[in-house]
């Protein structure tokens, strides 16, 4: 069971916590393997894909614009070539509609923020990876923006980036309450350097974010962000 009585800063993931960012991937990634279906199956157009992005991510890091260029890119290296300009074309537009998705709250998400926000004993943070434009937009269209007290968009979740995370409010890592569906993003990190995590699963899993999970002191696992106001509750209930 985590400390949640020692907690002054909650650390909110985005994509797939607060709204539903990786149905919208796969949706465009379904369309893309369709539109190459002439030089390989969905499996190899996919596959390959991956393989793409993962060289990429060093320079390019993730989002939508990252993910854009492995499309194209990709669209050119299986087709040896041979995909016209029209085809090009089609393929941007495909992954410019990723930067207007609807950012849609999932189900509790707001009435679980308000609970927290009234409590008026923590700091709220978002803490996401990606590009930043992107994601502030996608923040500002789901309607939850003011319910923190600050919005940070990072290149990656590395250990460094949490410690800096931590700097800036001056708390300590015990002090931190990360919140997020990835475990290898959201929660590794945090429980490696001595914070508190709460795992929220999502429906799907970005192949990159796959990895093992397990069970830590400093990590509780629930199934709707609906459960976090209770649980903060009940600690606080017996400080």
């Amino acid at each position: 069971m985590i400390q949640t009585d020692i907690i002054r800063i909650i650390a909110f993931d985005a994509d797939d916590t607060l709204w539903d960012c990786q149905s919208h991937f796969e949706a465009v990634e379904r369309e893309y393997c369709q539109i190459l279906s002439d030089y390989g199956d969905k499996e190899f157009i996919s596959s390959e894909l991956f393989k793409t992005e993962t060289a990429n991510m060093p320079e390019l890091g993730y989002g939508s614009k990252a993910f854009t260029l492995s499309l194209v890119e990709n669209a050119i290296k299986v087709s040896n070539g041979k995909v016209n300009a029209a085809t090009l074309l089609k393929i941007q537009q495909l992954g410019r509609s990723l930067l207007r998705i609807p950012s849609t709250p999932l189900d509790g998400v707001e009435d679980a923020l308000k609970a927290i926000k009234q409590m008026e004993r923590y700091k709220m943070v978002v803490f996401t990876k990606g590009e930043i434009l992107d994601q502030e937009n996608k923040l500002k269209r789901s309607g939850l923006w003011d319910y923190f007290d600050r919005v940070e968009v990072v290149a990656d979740k590395t250990k460094r980036q949490y410690r800096e995370l931590c700097s800036m409010f001056g708390i300590s890592i015990e002090e931190l309450l990360m919140v997020g569906n990835s475990f290898k993003s959201d929660i590794e990190p945090v429980l490696h350097l001595g914070g508190q995590a709460v795992h929220i699963p999502f429906e799907l899993t970005w192949a990159h974010e796959l990895t093992e999970e397990y069970d830590h002191d400093n990590l509780v696992r629930i199934k709707s962000i609906s459960e976090l106001p209770d649980l903060l509750k009940h600690a606080n209930s017996h400080r």
